[in-house]
């Protein structure tokens, strides 16, 4: 369940059948959601997750336009939303199938109230999880970027430079500082030959 203290969690909901979309929104907004946007096409759930940016996607499996798998596929891939696949079928092929297209969470229809919101919640959870992970490696691979750059240019100072290793580093690190730029910054204007000791 929603925590009142905290924005509303916003979700866009894709299913083809009027009535089920209709009591999905009822019983979302009643437990605090915000139902940003609906339709009935696959297609169109790709263009209002883009659009409306919301935190979890609810998709039917069987759709026009894009079944929920592909629409799922093409949420996940742009780590667009967290997914939450709603079907009449639970055969473990489609299950796999969902959970490879970056499903993760699965009801059952007819669903209850009371399955959604974990299944919503568990789906959201899973999502900045992996939001989480995938920022770290990120982060992980832009310091492994510099360092290979700061590494560069202390070669290219201790070649030219005839500088020590220590030495070259000292130089990089606080020419960047007394010229407050990044050390990749710096690093790259020694590579260019515009810095120098």
């Amino acid at each position: 369940m929603s925590d009142p203290s905290s924005p509303k969690v916003r979700v866009v909901i894709a299913e083809d059948e009027a009535i089920i979309r209709l009591d999905l929104k009822e019983t979302l907004e009643a437990e605090g959601y915000d139902v940003v946007g609906d339709t009935g096409r696959g297609d169109d759930a790709v263009r209002l997750v883009r659009e409306l940016q919301p935190d979890v996607a609810i998709l039917d499996i069987k759709m026009p336009g894009l079944d929920g798998i592909e629409t799922a596929r093409e949420i996940s891939q742009e780590r667009g939303a967290a997914v939450v696949i709603l079907t009449a079928f639970s055969q473990r092929d489609l299950i796999e199938k969902a959970r490879d297209a970056g499903v993760l969470a699965y009801l059952i229809k007819p669903f209850q109230s009371s399955e959604l919101v974990p299944a919503v919640e568990i789906a959201l959870a899973r999502h900045r999880e992996y939001q989480a992970i995938s920022d770290q490696v990120d982060q992980l691979e832009d310091r492994l970027e510099v360092r290979k750059l700061v590494d560069r240019a202390k070669g290219k100072l201790i070649d030219d430079q005839q500088l020590s290793e220590s030495d070259a580093f000292d130089f990089i690190q606080k020419t960047a500082m007394a010229e407050r730029k990044p050390m990749r910054e710096m690093a790259q204007e020694v590579l260019d030959g515009r810095q120098r000791p």
